[in-house]
């Protein structure tokens, strides 16, 4: 846990900030997910109509007890958009910004694990985070993500074992949370909302390197040729494997890494899409 302190984050994302932006109507129905532990999140139709976002109905549903939380915040805020350009700047790793608005005494999403770093900046209230080690190693991109792989004896095993760390996050504080931990966030205050920015770190992986390397070999006509469904789906199909691997690594084997080096650092640079 990190003691920020005032910064020009919270004086330019406050929750009045949020609230204005959900009443304009202008949050793409798209970016919004609204959800109450422990139900699924609701579908789109529950705050739209005639096809736009109702900011009436999203006030409902929140008042109903429902987080409202609202996705990629660099891609409609000024502020938000220079902080993310400048993490990835930092780091070489792509990010998006979520914002969390939680009702006093409720609950959002339940016990997970998310498959990239994250770090939780408080911006007004209390949200007490639970966290558990890992239950899988390395979660990535469509690999031992918490839904793929959910079991149903997962959160009684937690809940009774206890949380490994509890911390309470109050304005002027951000928590580091590393890919893969468990974590439980909710409010416990019956009286006071919580609001908070979820800055996801997508970090770069030895796999992101490989297709990088490999991304290259479609510049050879041997790779571009046409594999004939006979091989495919024939007895010949295992040495065709062989030879295309044969075949990759020639072509690794007499790559220029130092000129690869310069174009994958380009790609850490600018690459905004890509997920661990």
């Amino acid at each position: 846990m990190y003691e920020r302190g005032a910064t020009e984050l919270d004086s330019t994302i406050t929750s009045v900030v949020l609230d204005d932006y959900i009443d304009s109507g202008c949050v793409p129905a798209g970016e919004i997910a609204v959800v109450k532990a422990p139900g699924p999140s609701l579908s789109r139709e529950a705050f739209m109509t005639y096809g736009r976002t109702d900011p009436a109905k999203l006030r409902k549903l929140y008042a109903g007890g429902h987080t409202i939380r609202l996705g990629n915040m660099q891609r409609v805020i000024p502020f938000l958009a220079g902080v993310s350009r400048d993490i990835q700047r930092e780091t070489g790793y792509s990010n998006y910004i979520h914002a969390f608005m939680t009702p006093p005494g409720n609950q959002g999403l339940r016990h997970h694990w998310d498959q990239q770093m994250a770090v939780i900046a408080q911006i007004s209230g209390v949200k007490r985070w639970q966290l558990w080690r890992p239950a899988v190693e390395a979660p990535m991109r469509e690999y031992n993500e918490s839904w793929r792989v959910w079991r149903e004896d997962f959160i009684p095993g937690w809940d009774a074992a206890g949380p490994e760390v509890e911390v309470d996050l109050r304005p002027g504080q951000s928590l580091l949370l590393p890919r893969g931990w468990v974590h439980n966030p909710y409010v416990a205050d019956p009286g006071t909302p919580s609001v908070h920015l979820t800055f996801a770190i997508r970090e770069r992986t030895p796999l992101w390197l490989a297709e990088k390397l490999i991304a290259g070999a479609i510049e050879e006509p041997a790779f571009r040729r046409v594999v004939p469904p006979g091989d495919i789906g024939g007895a010949v199909l295992a040495e065709r494997v062989r030879e295309t691997r044969d075949a990759l690594v020639r072509y690794l084997a007499g790559l220029d890494t130092d000129g690869v080096a310069v174009a994958v650092r380009r790609a850490a640079m600018t690459e905004l899409e890509y997920s661990t």
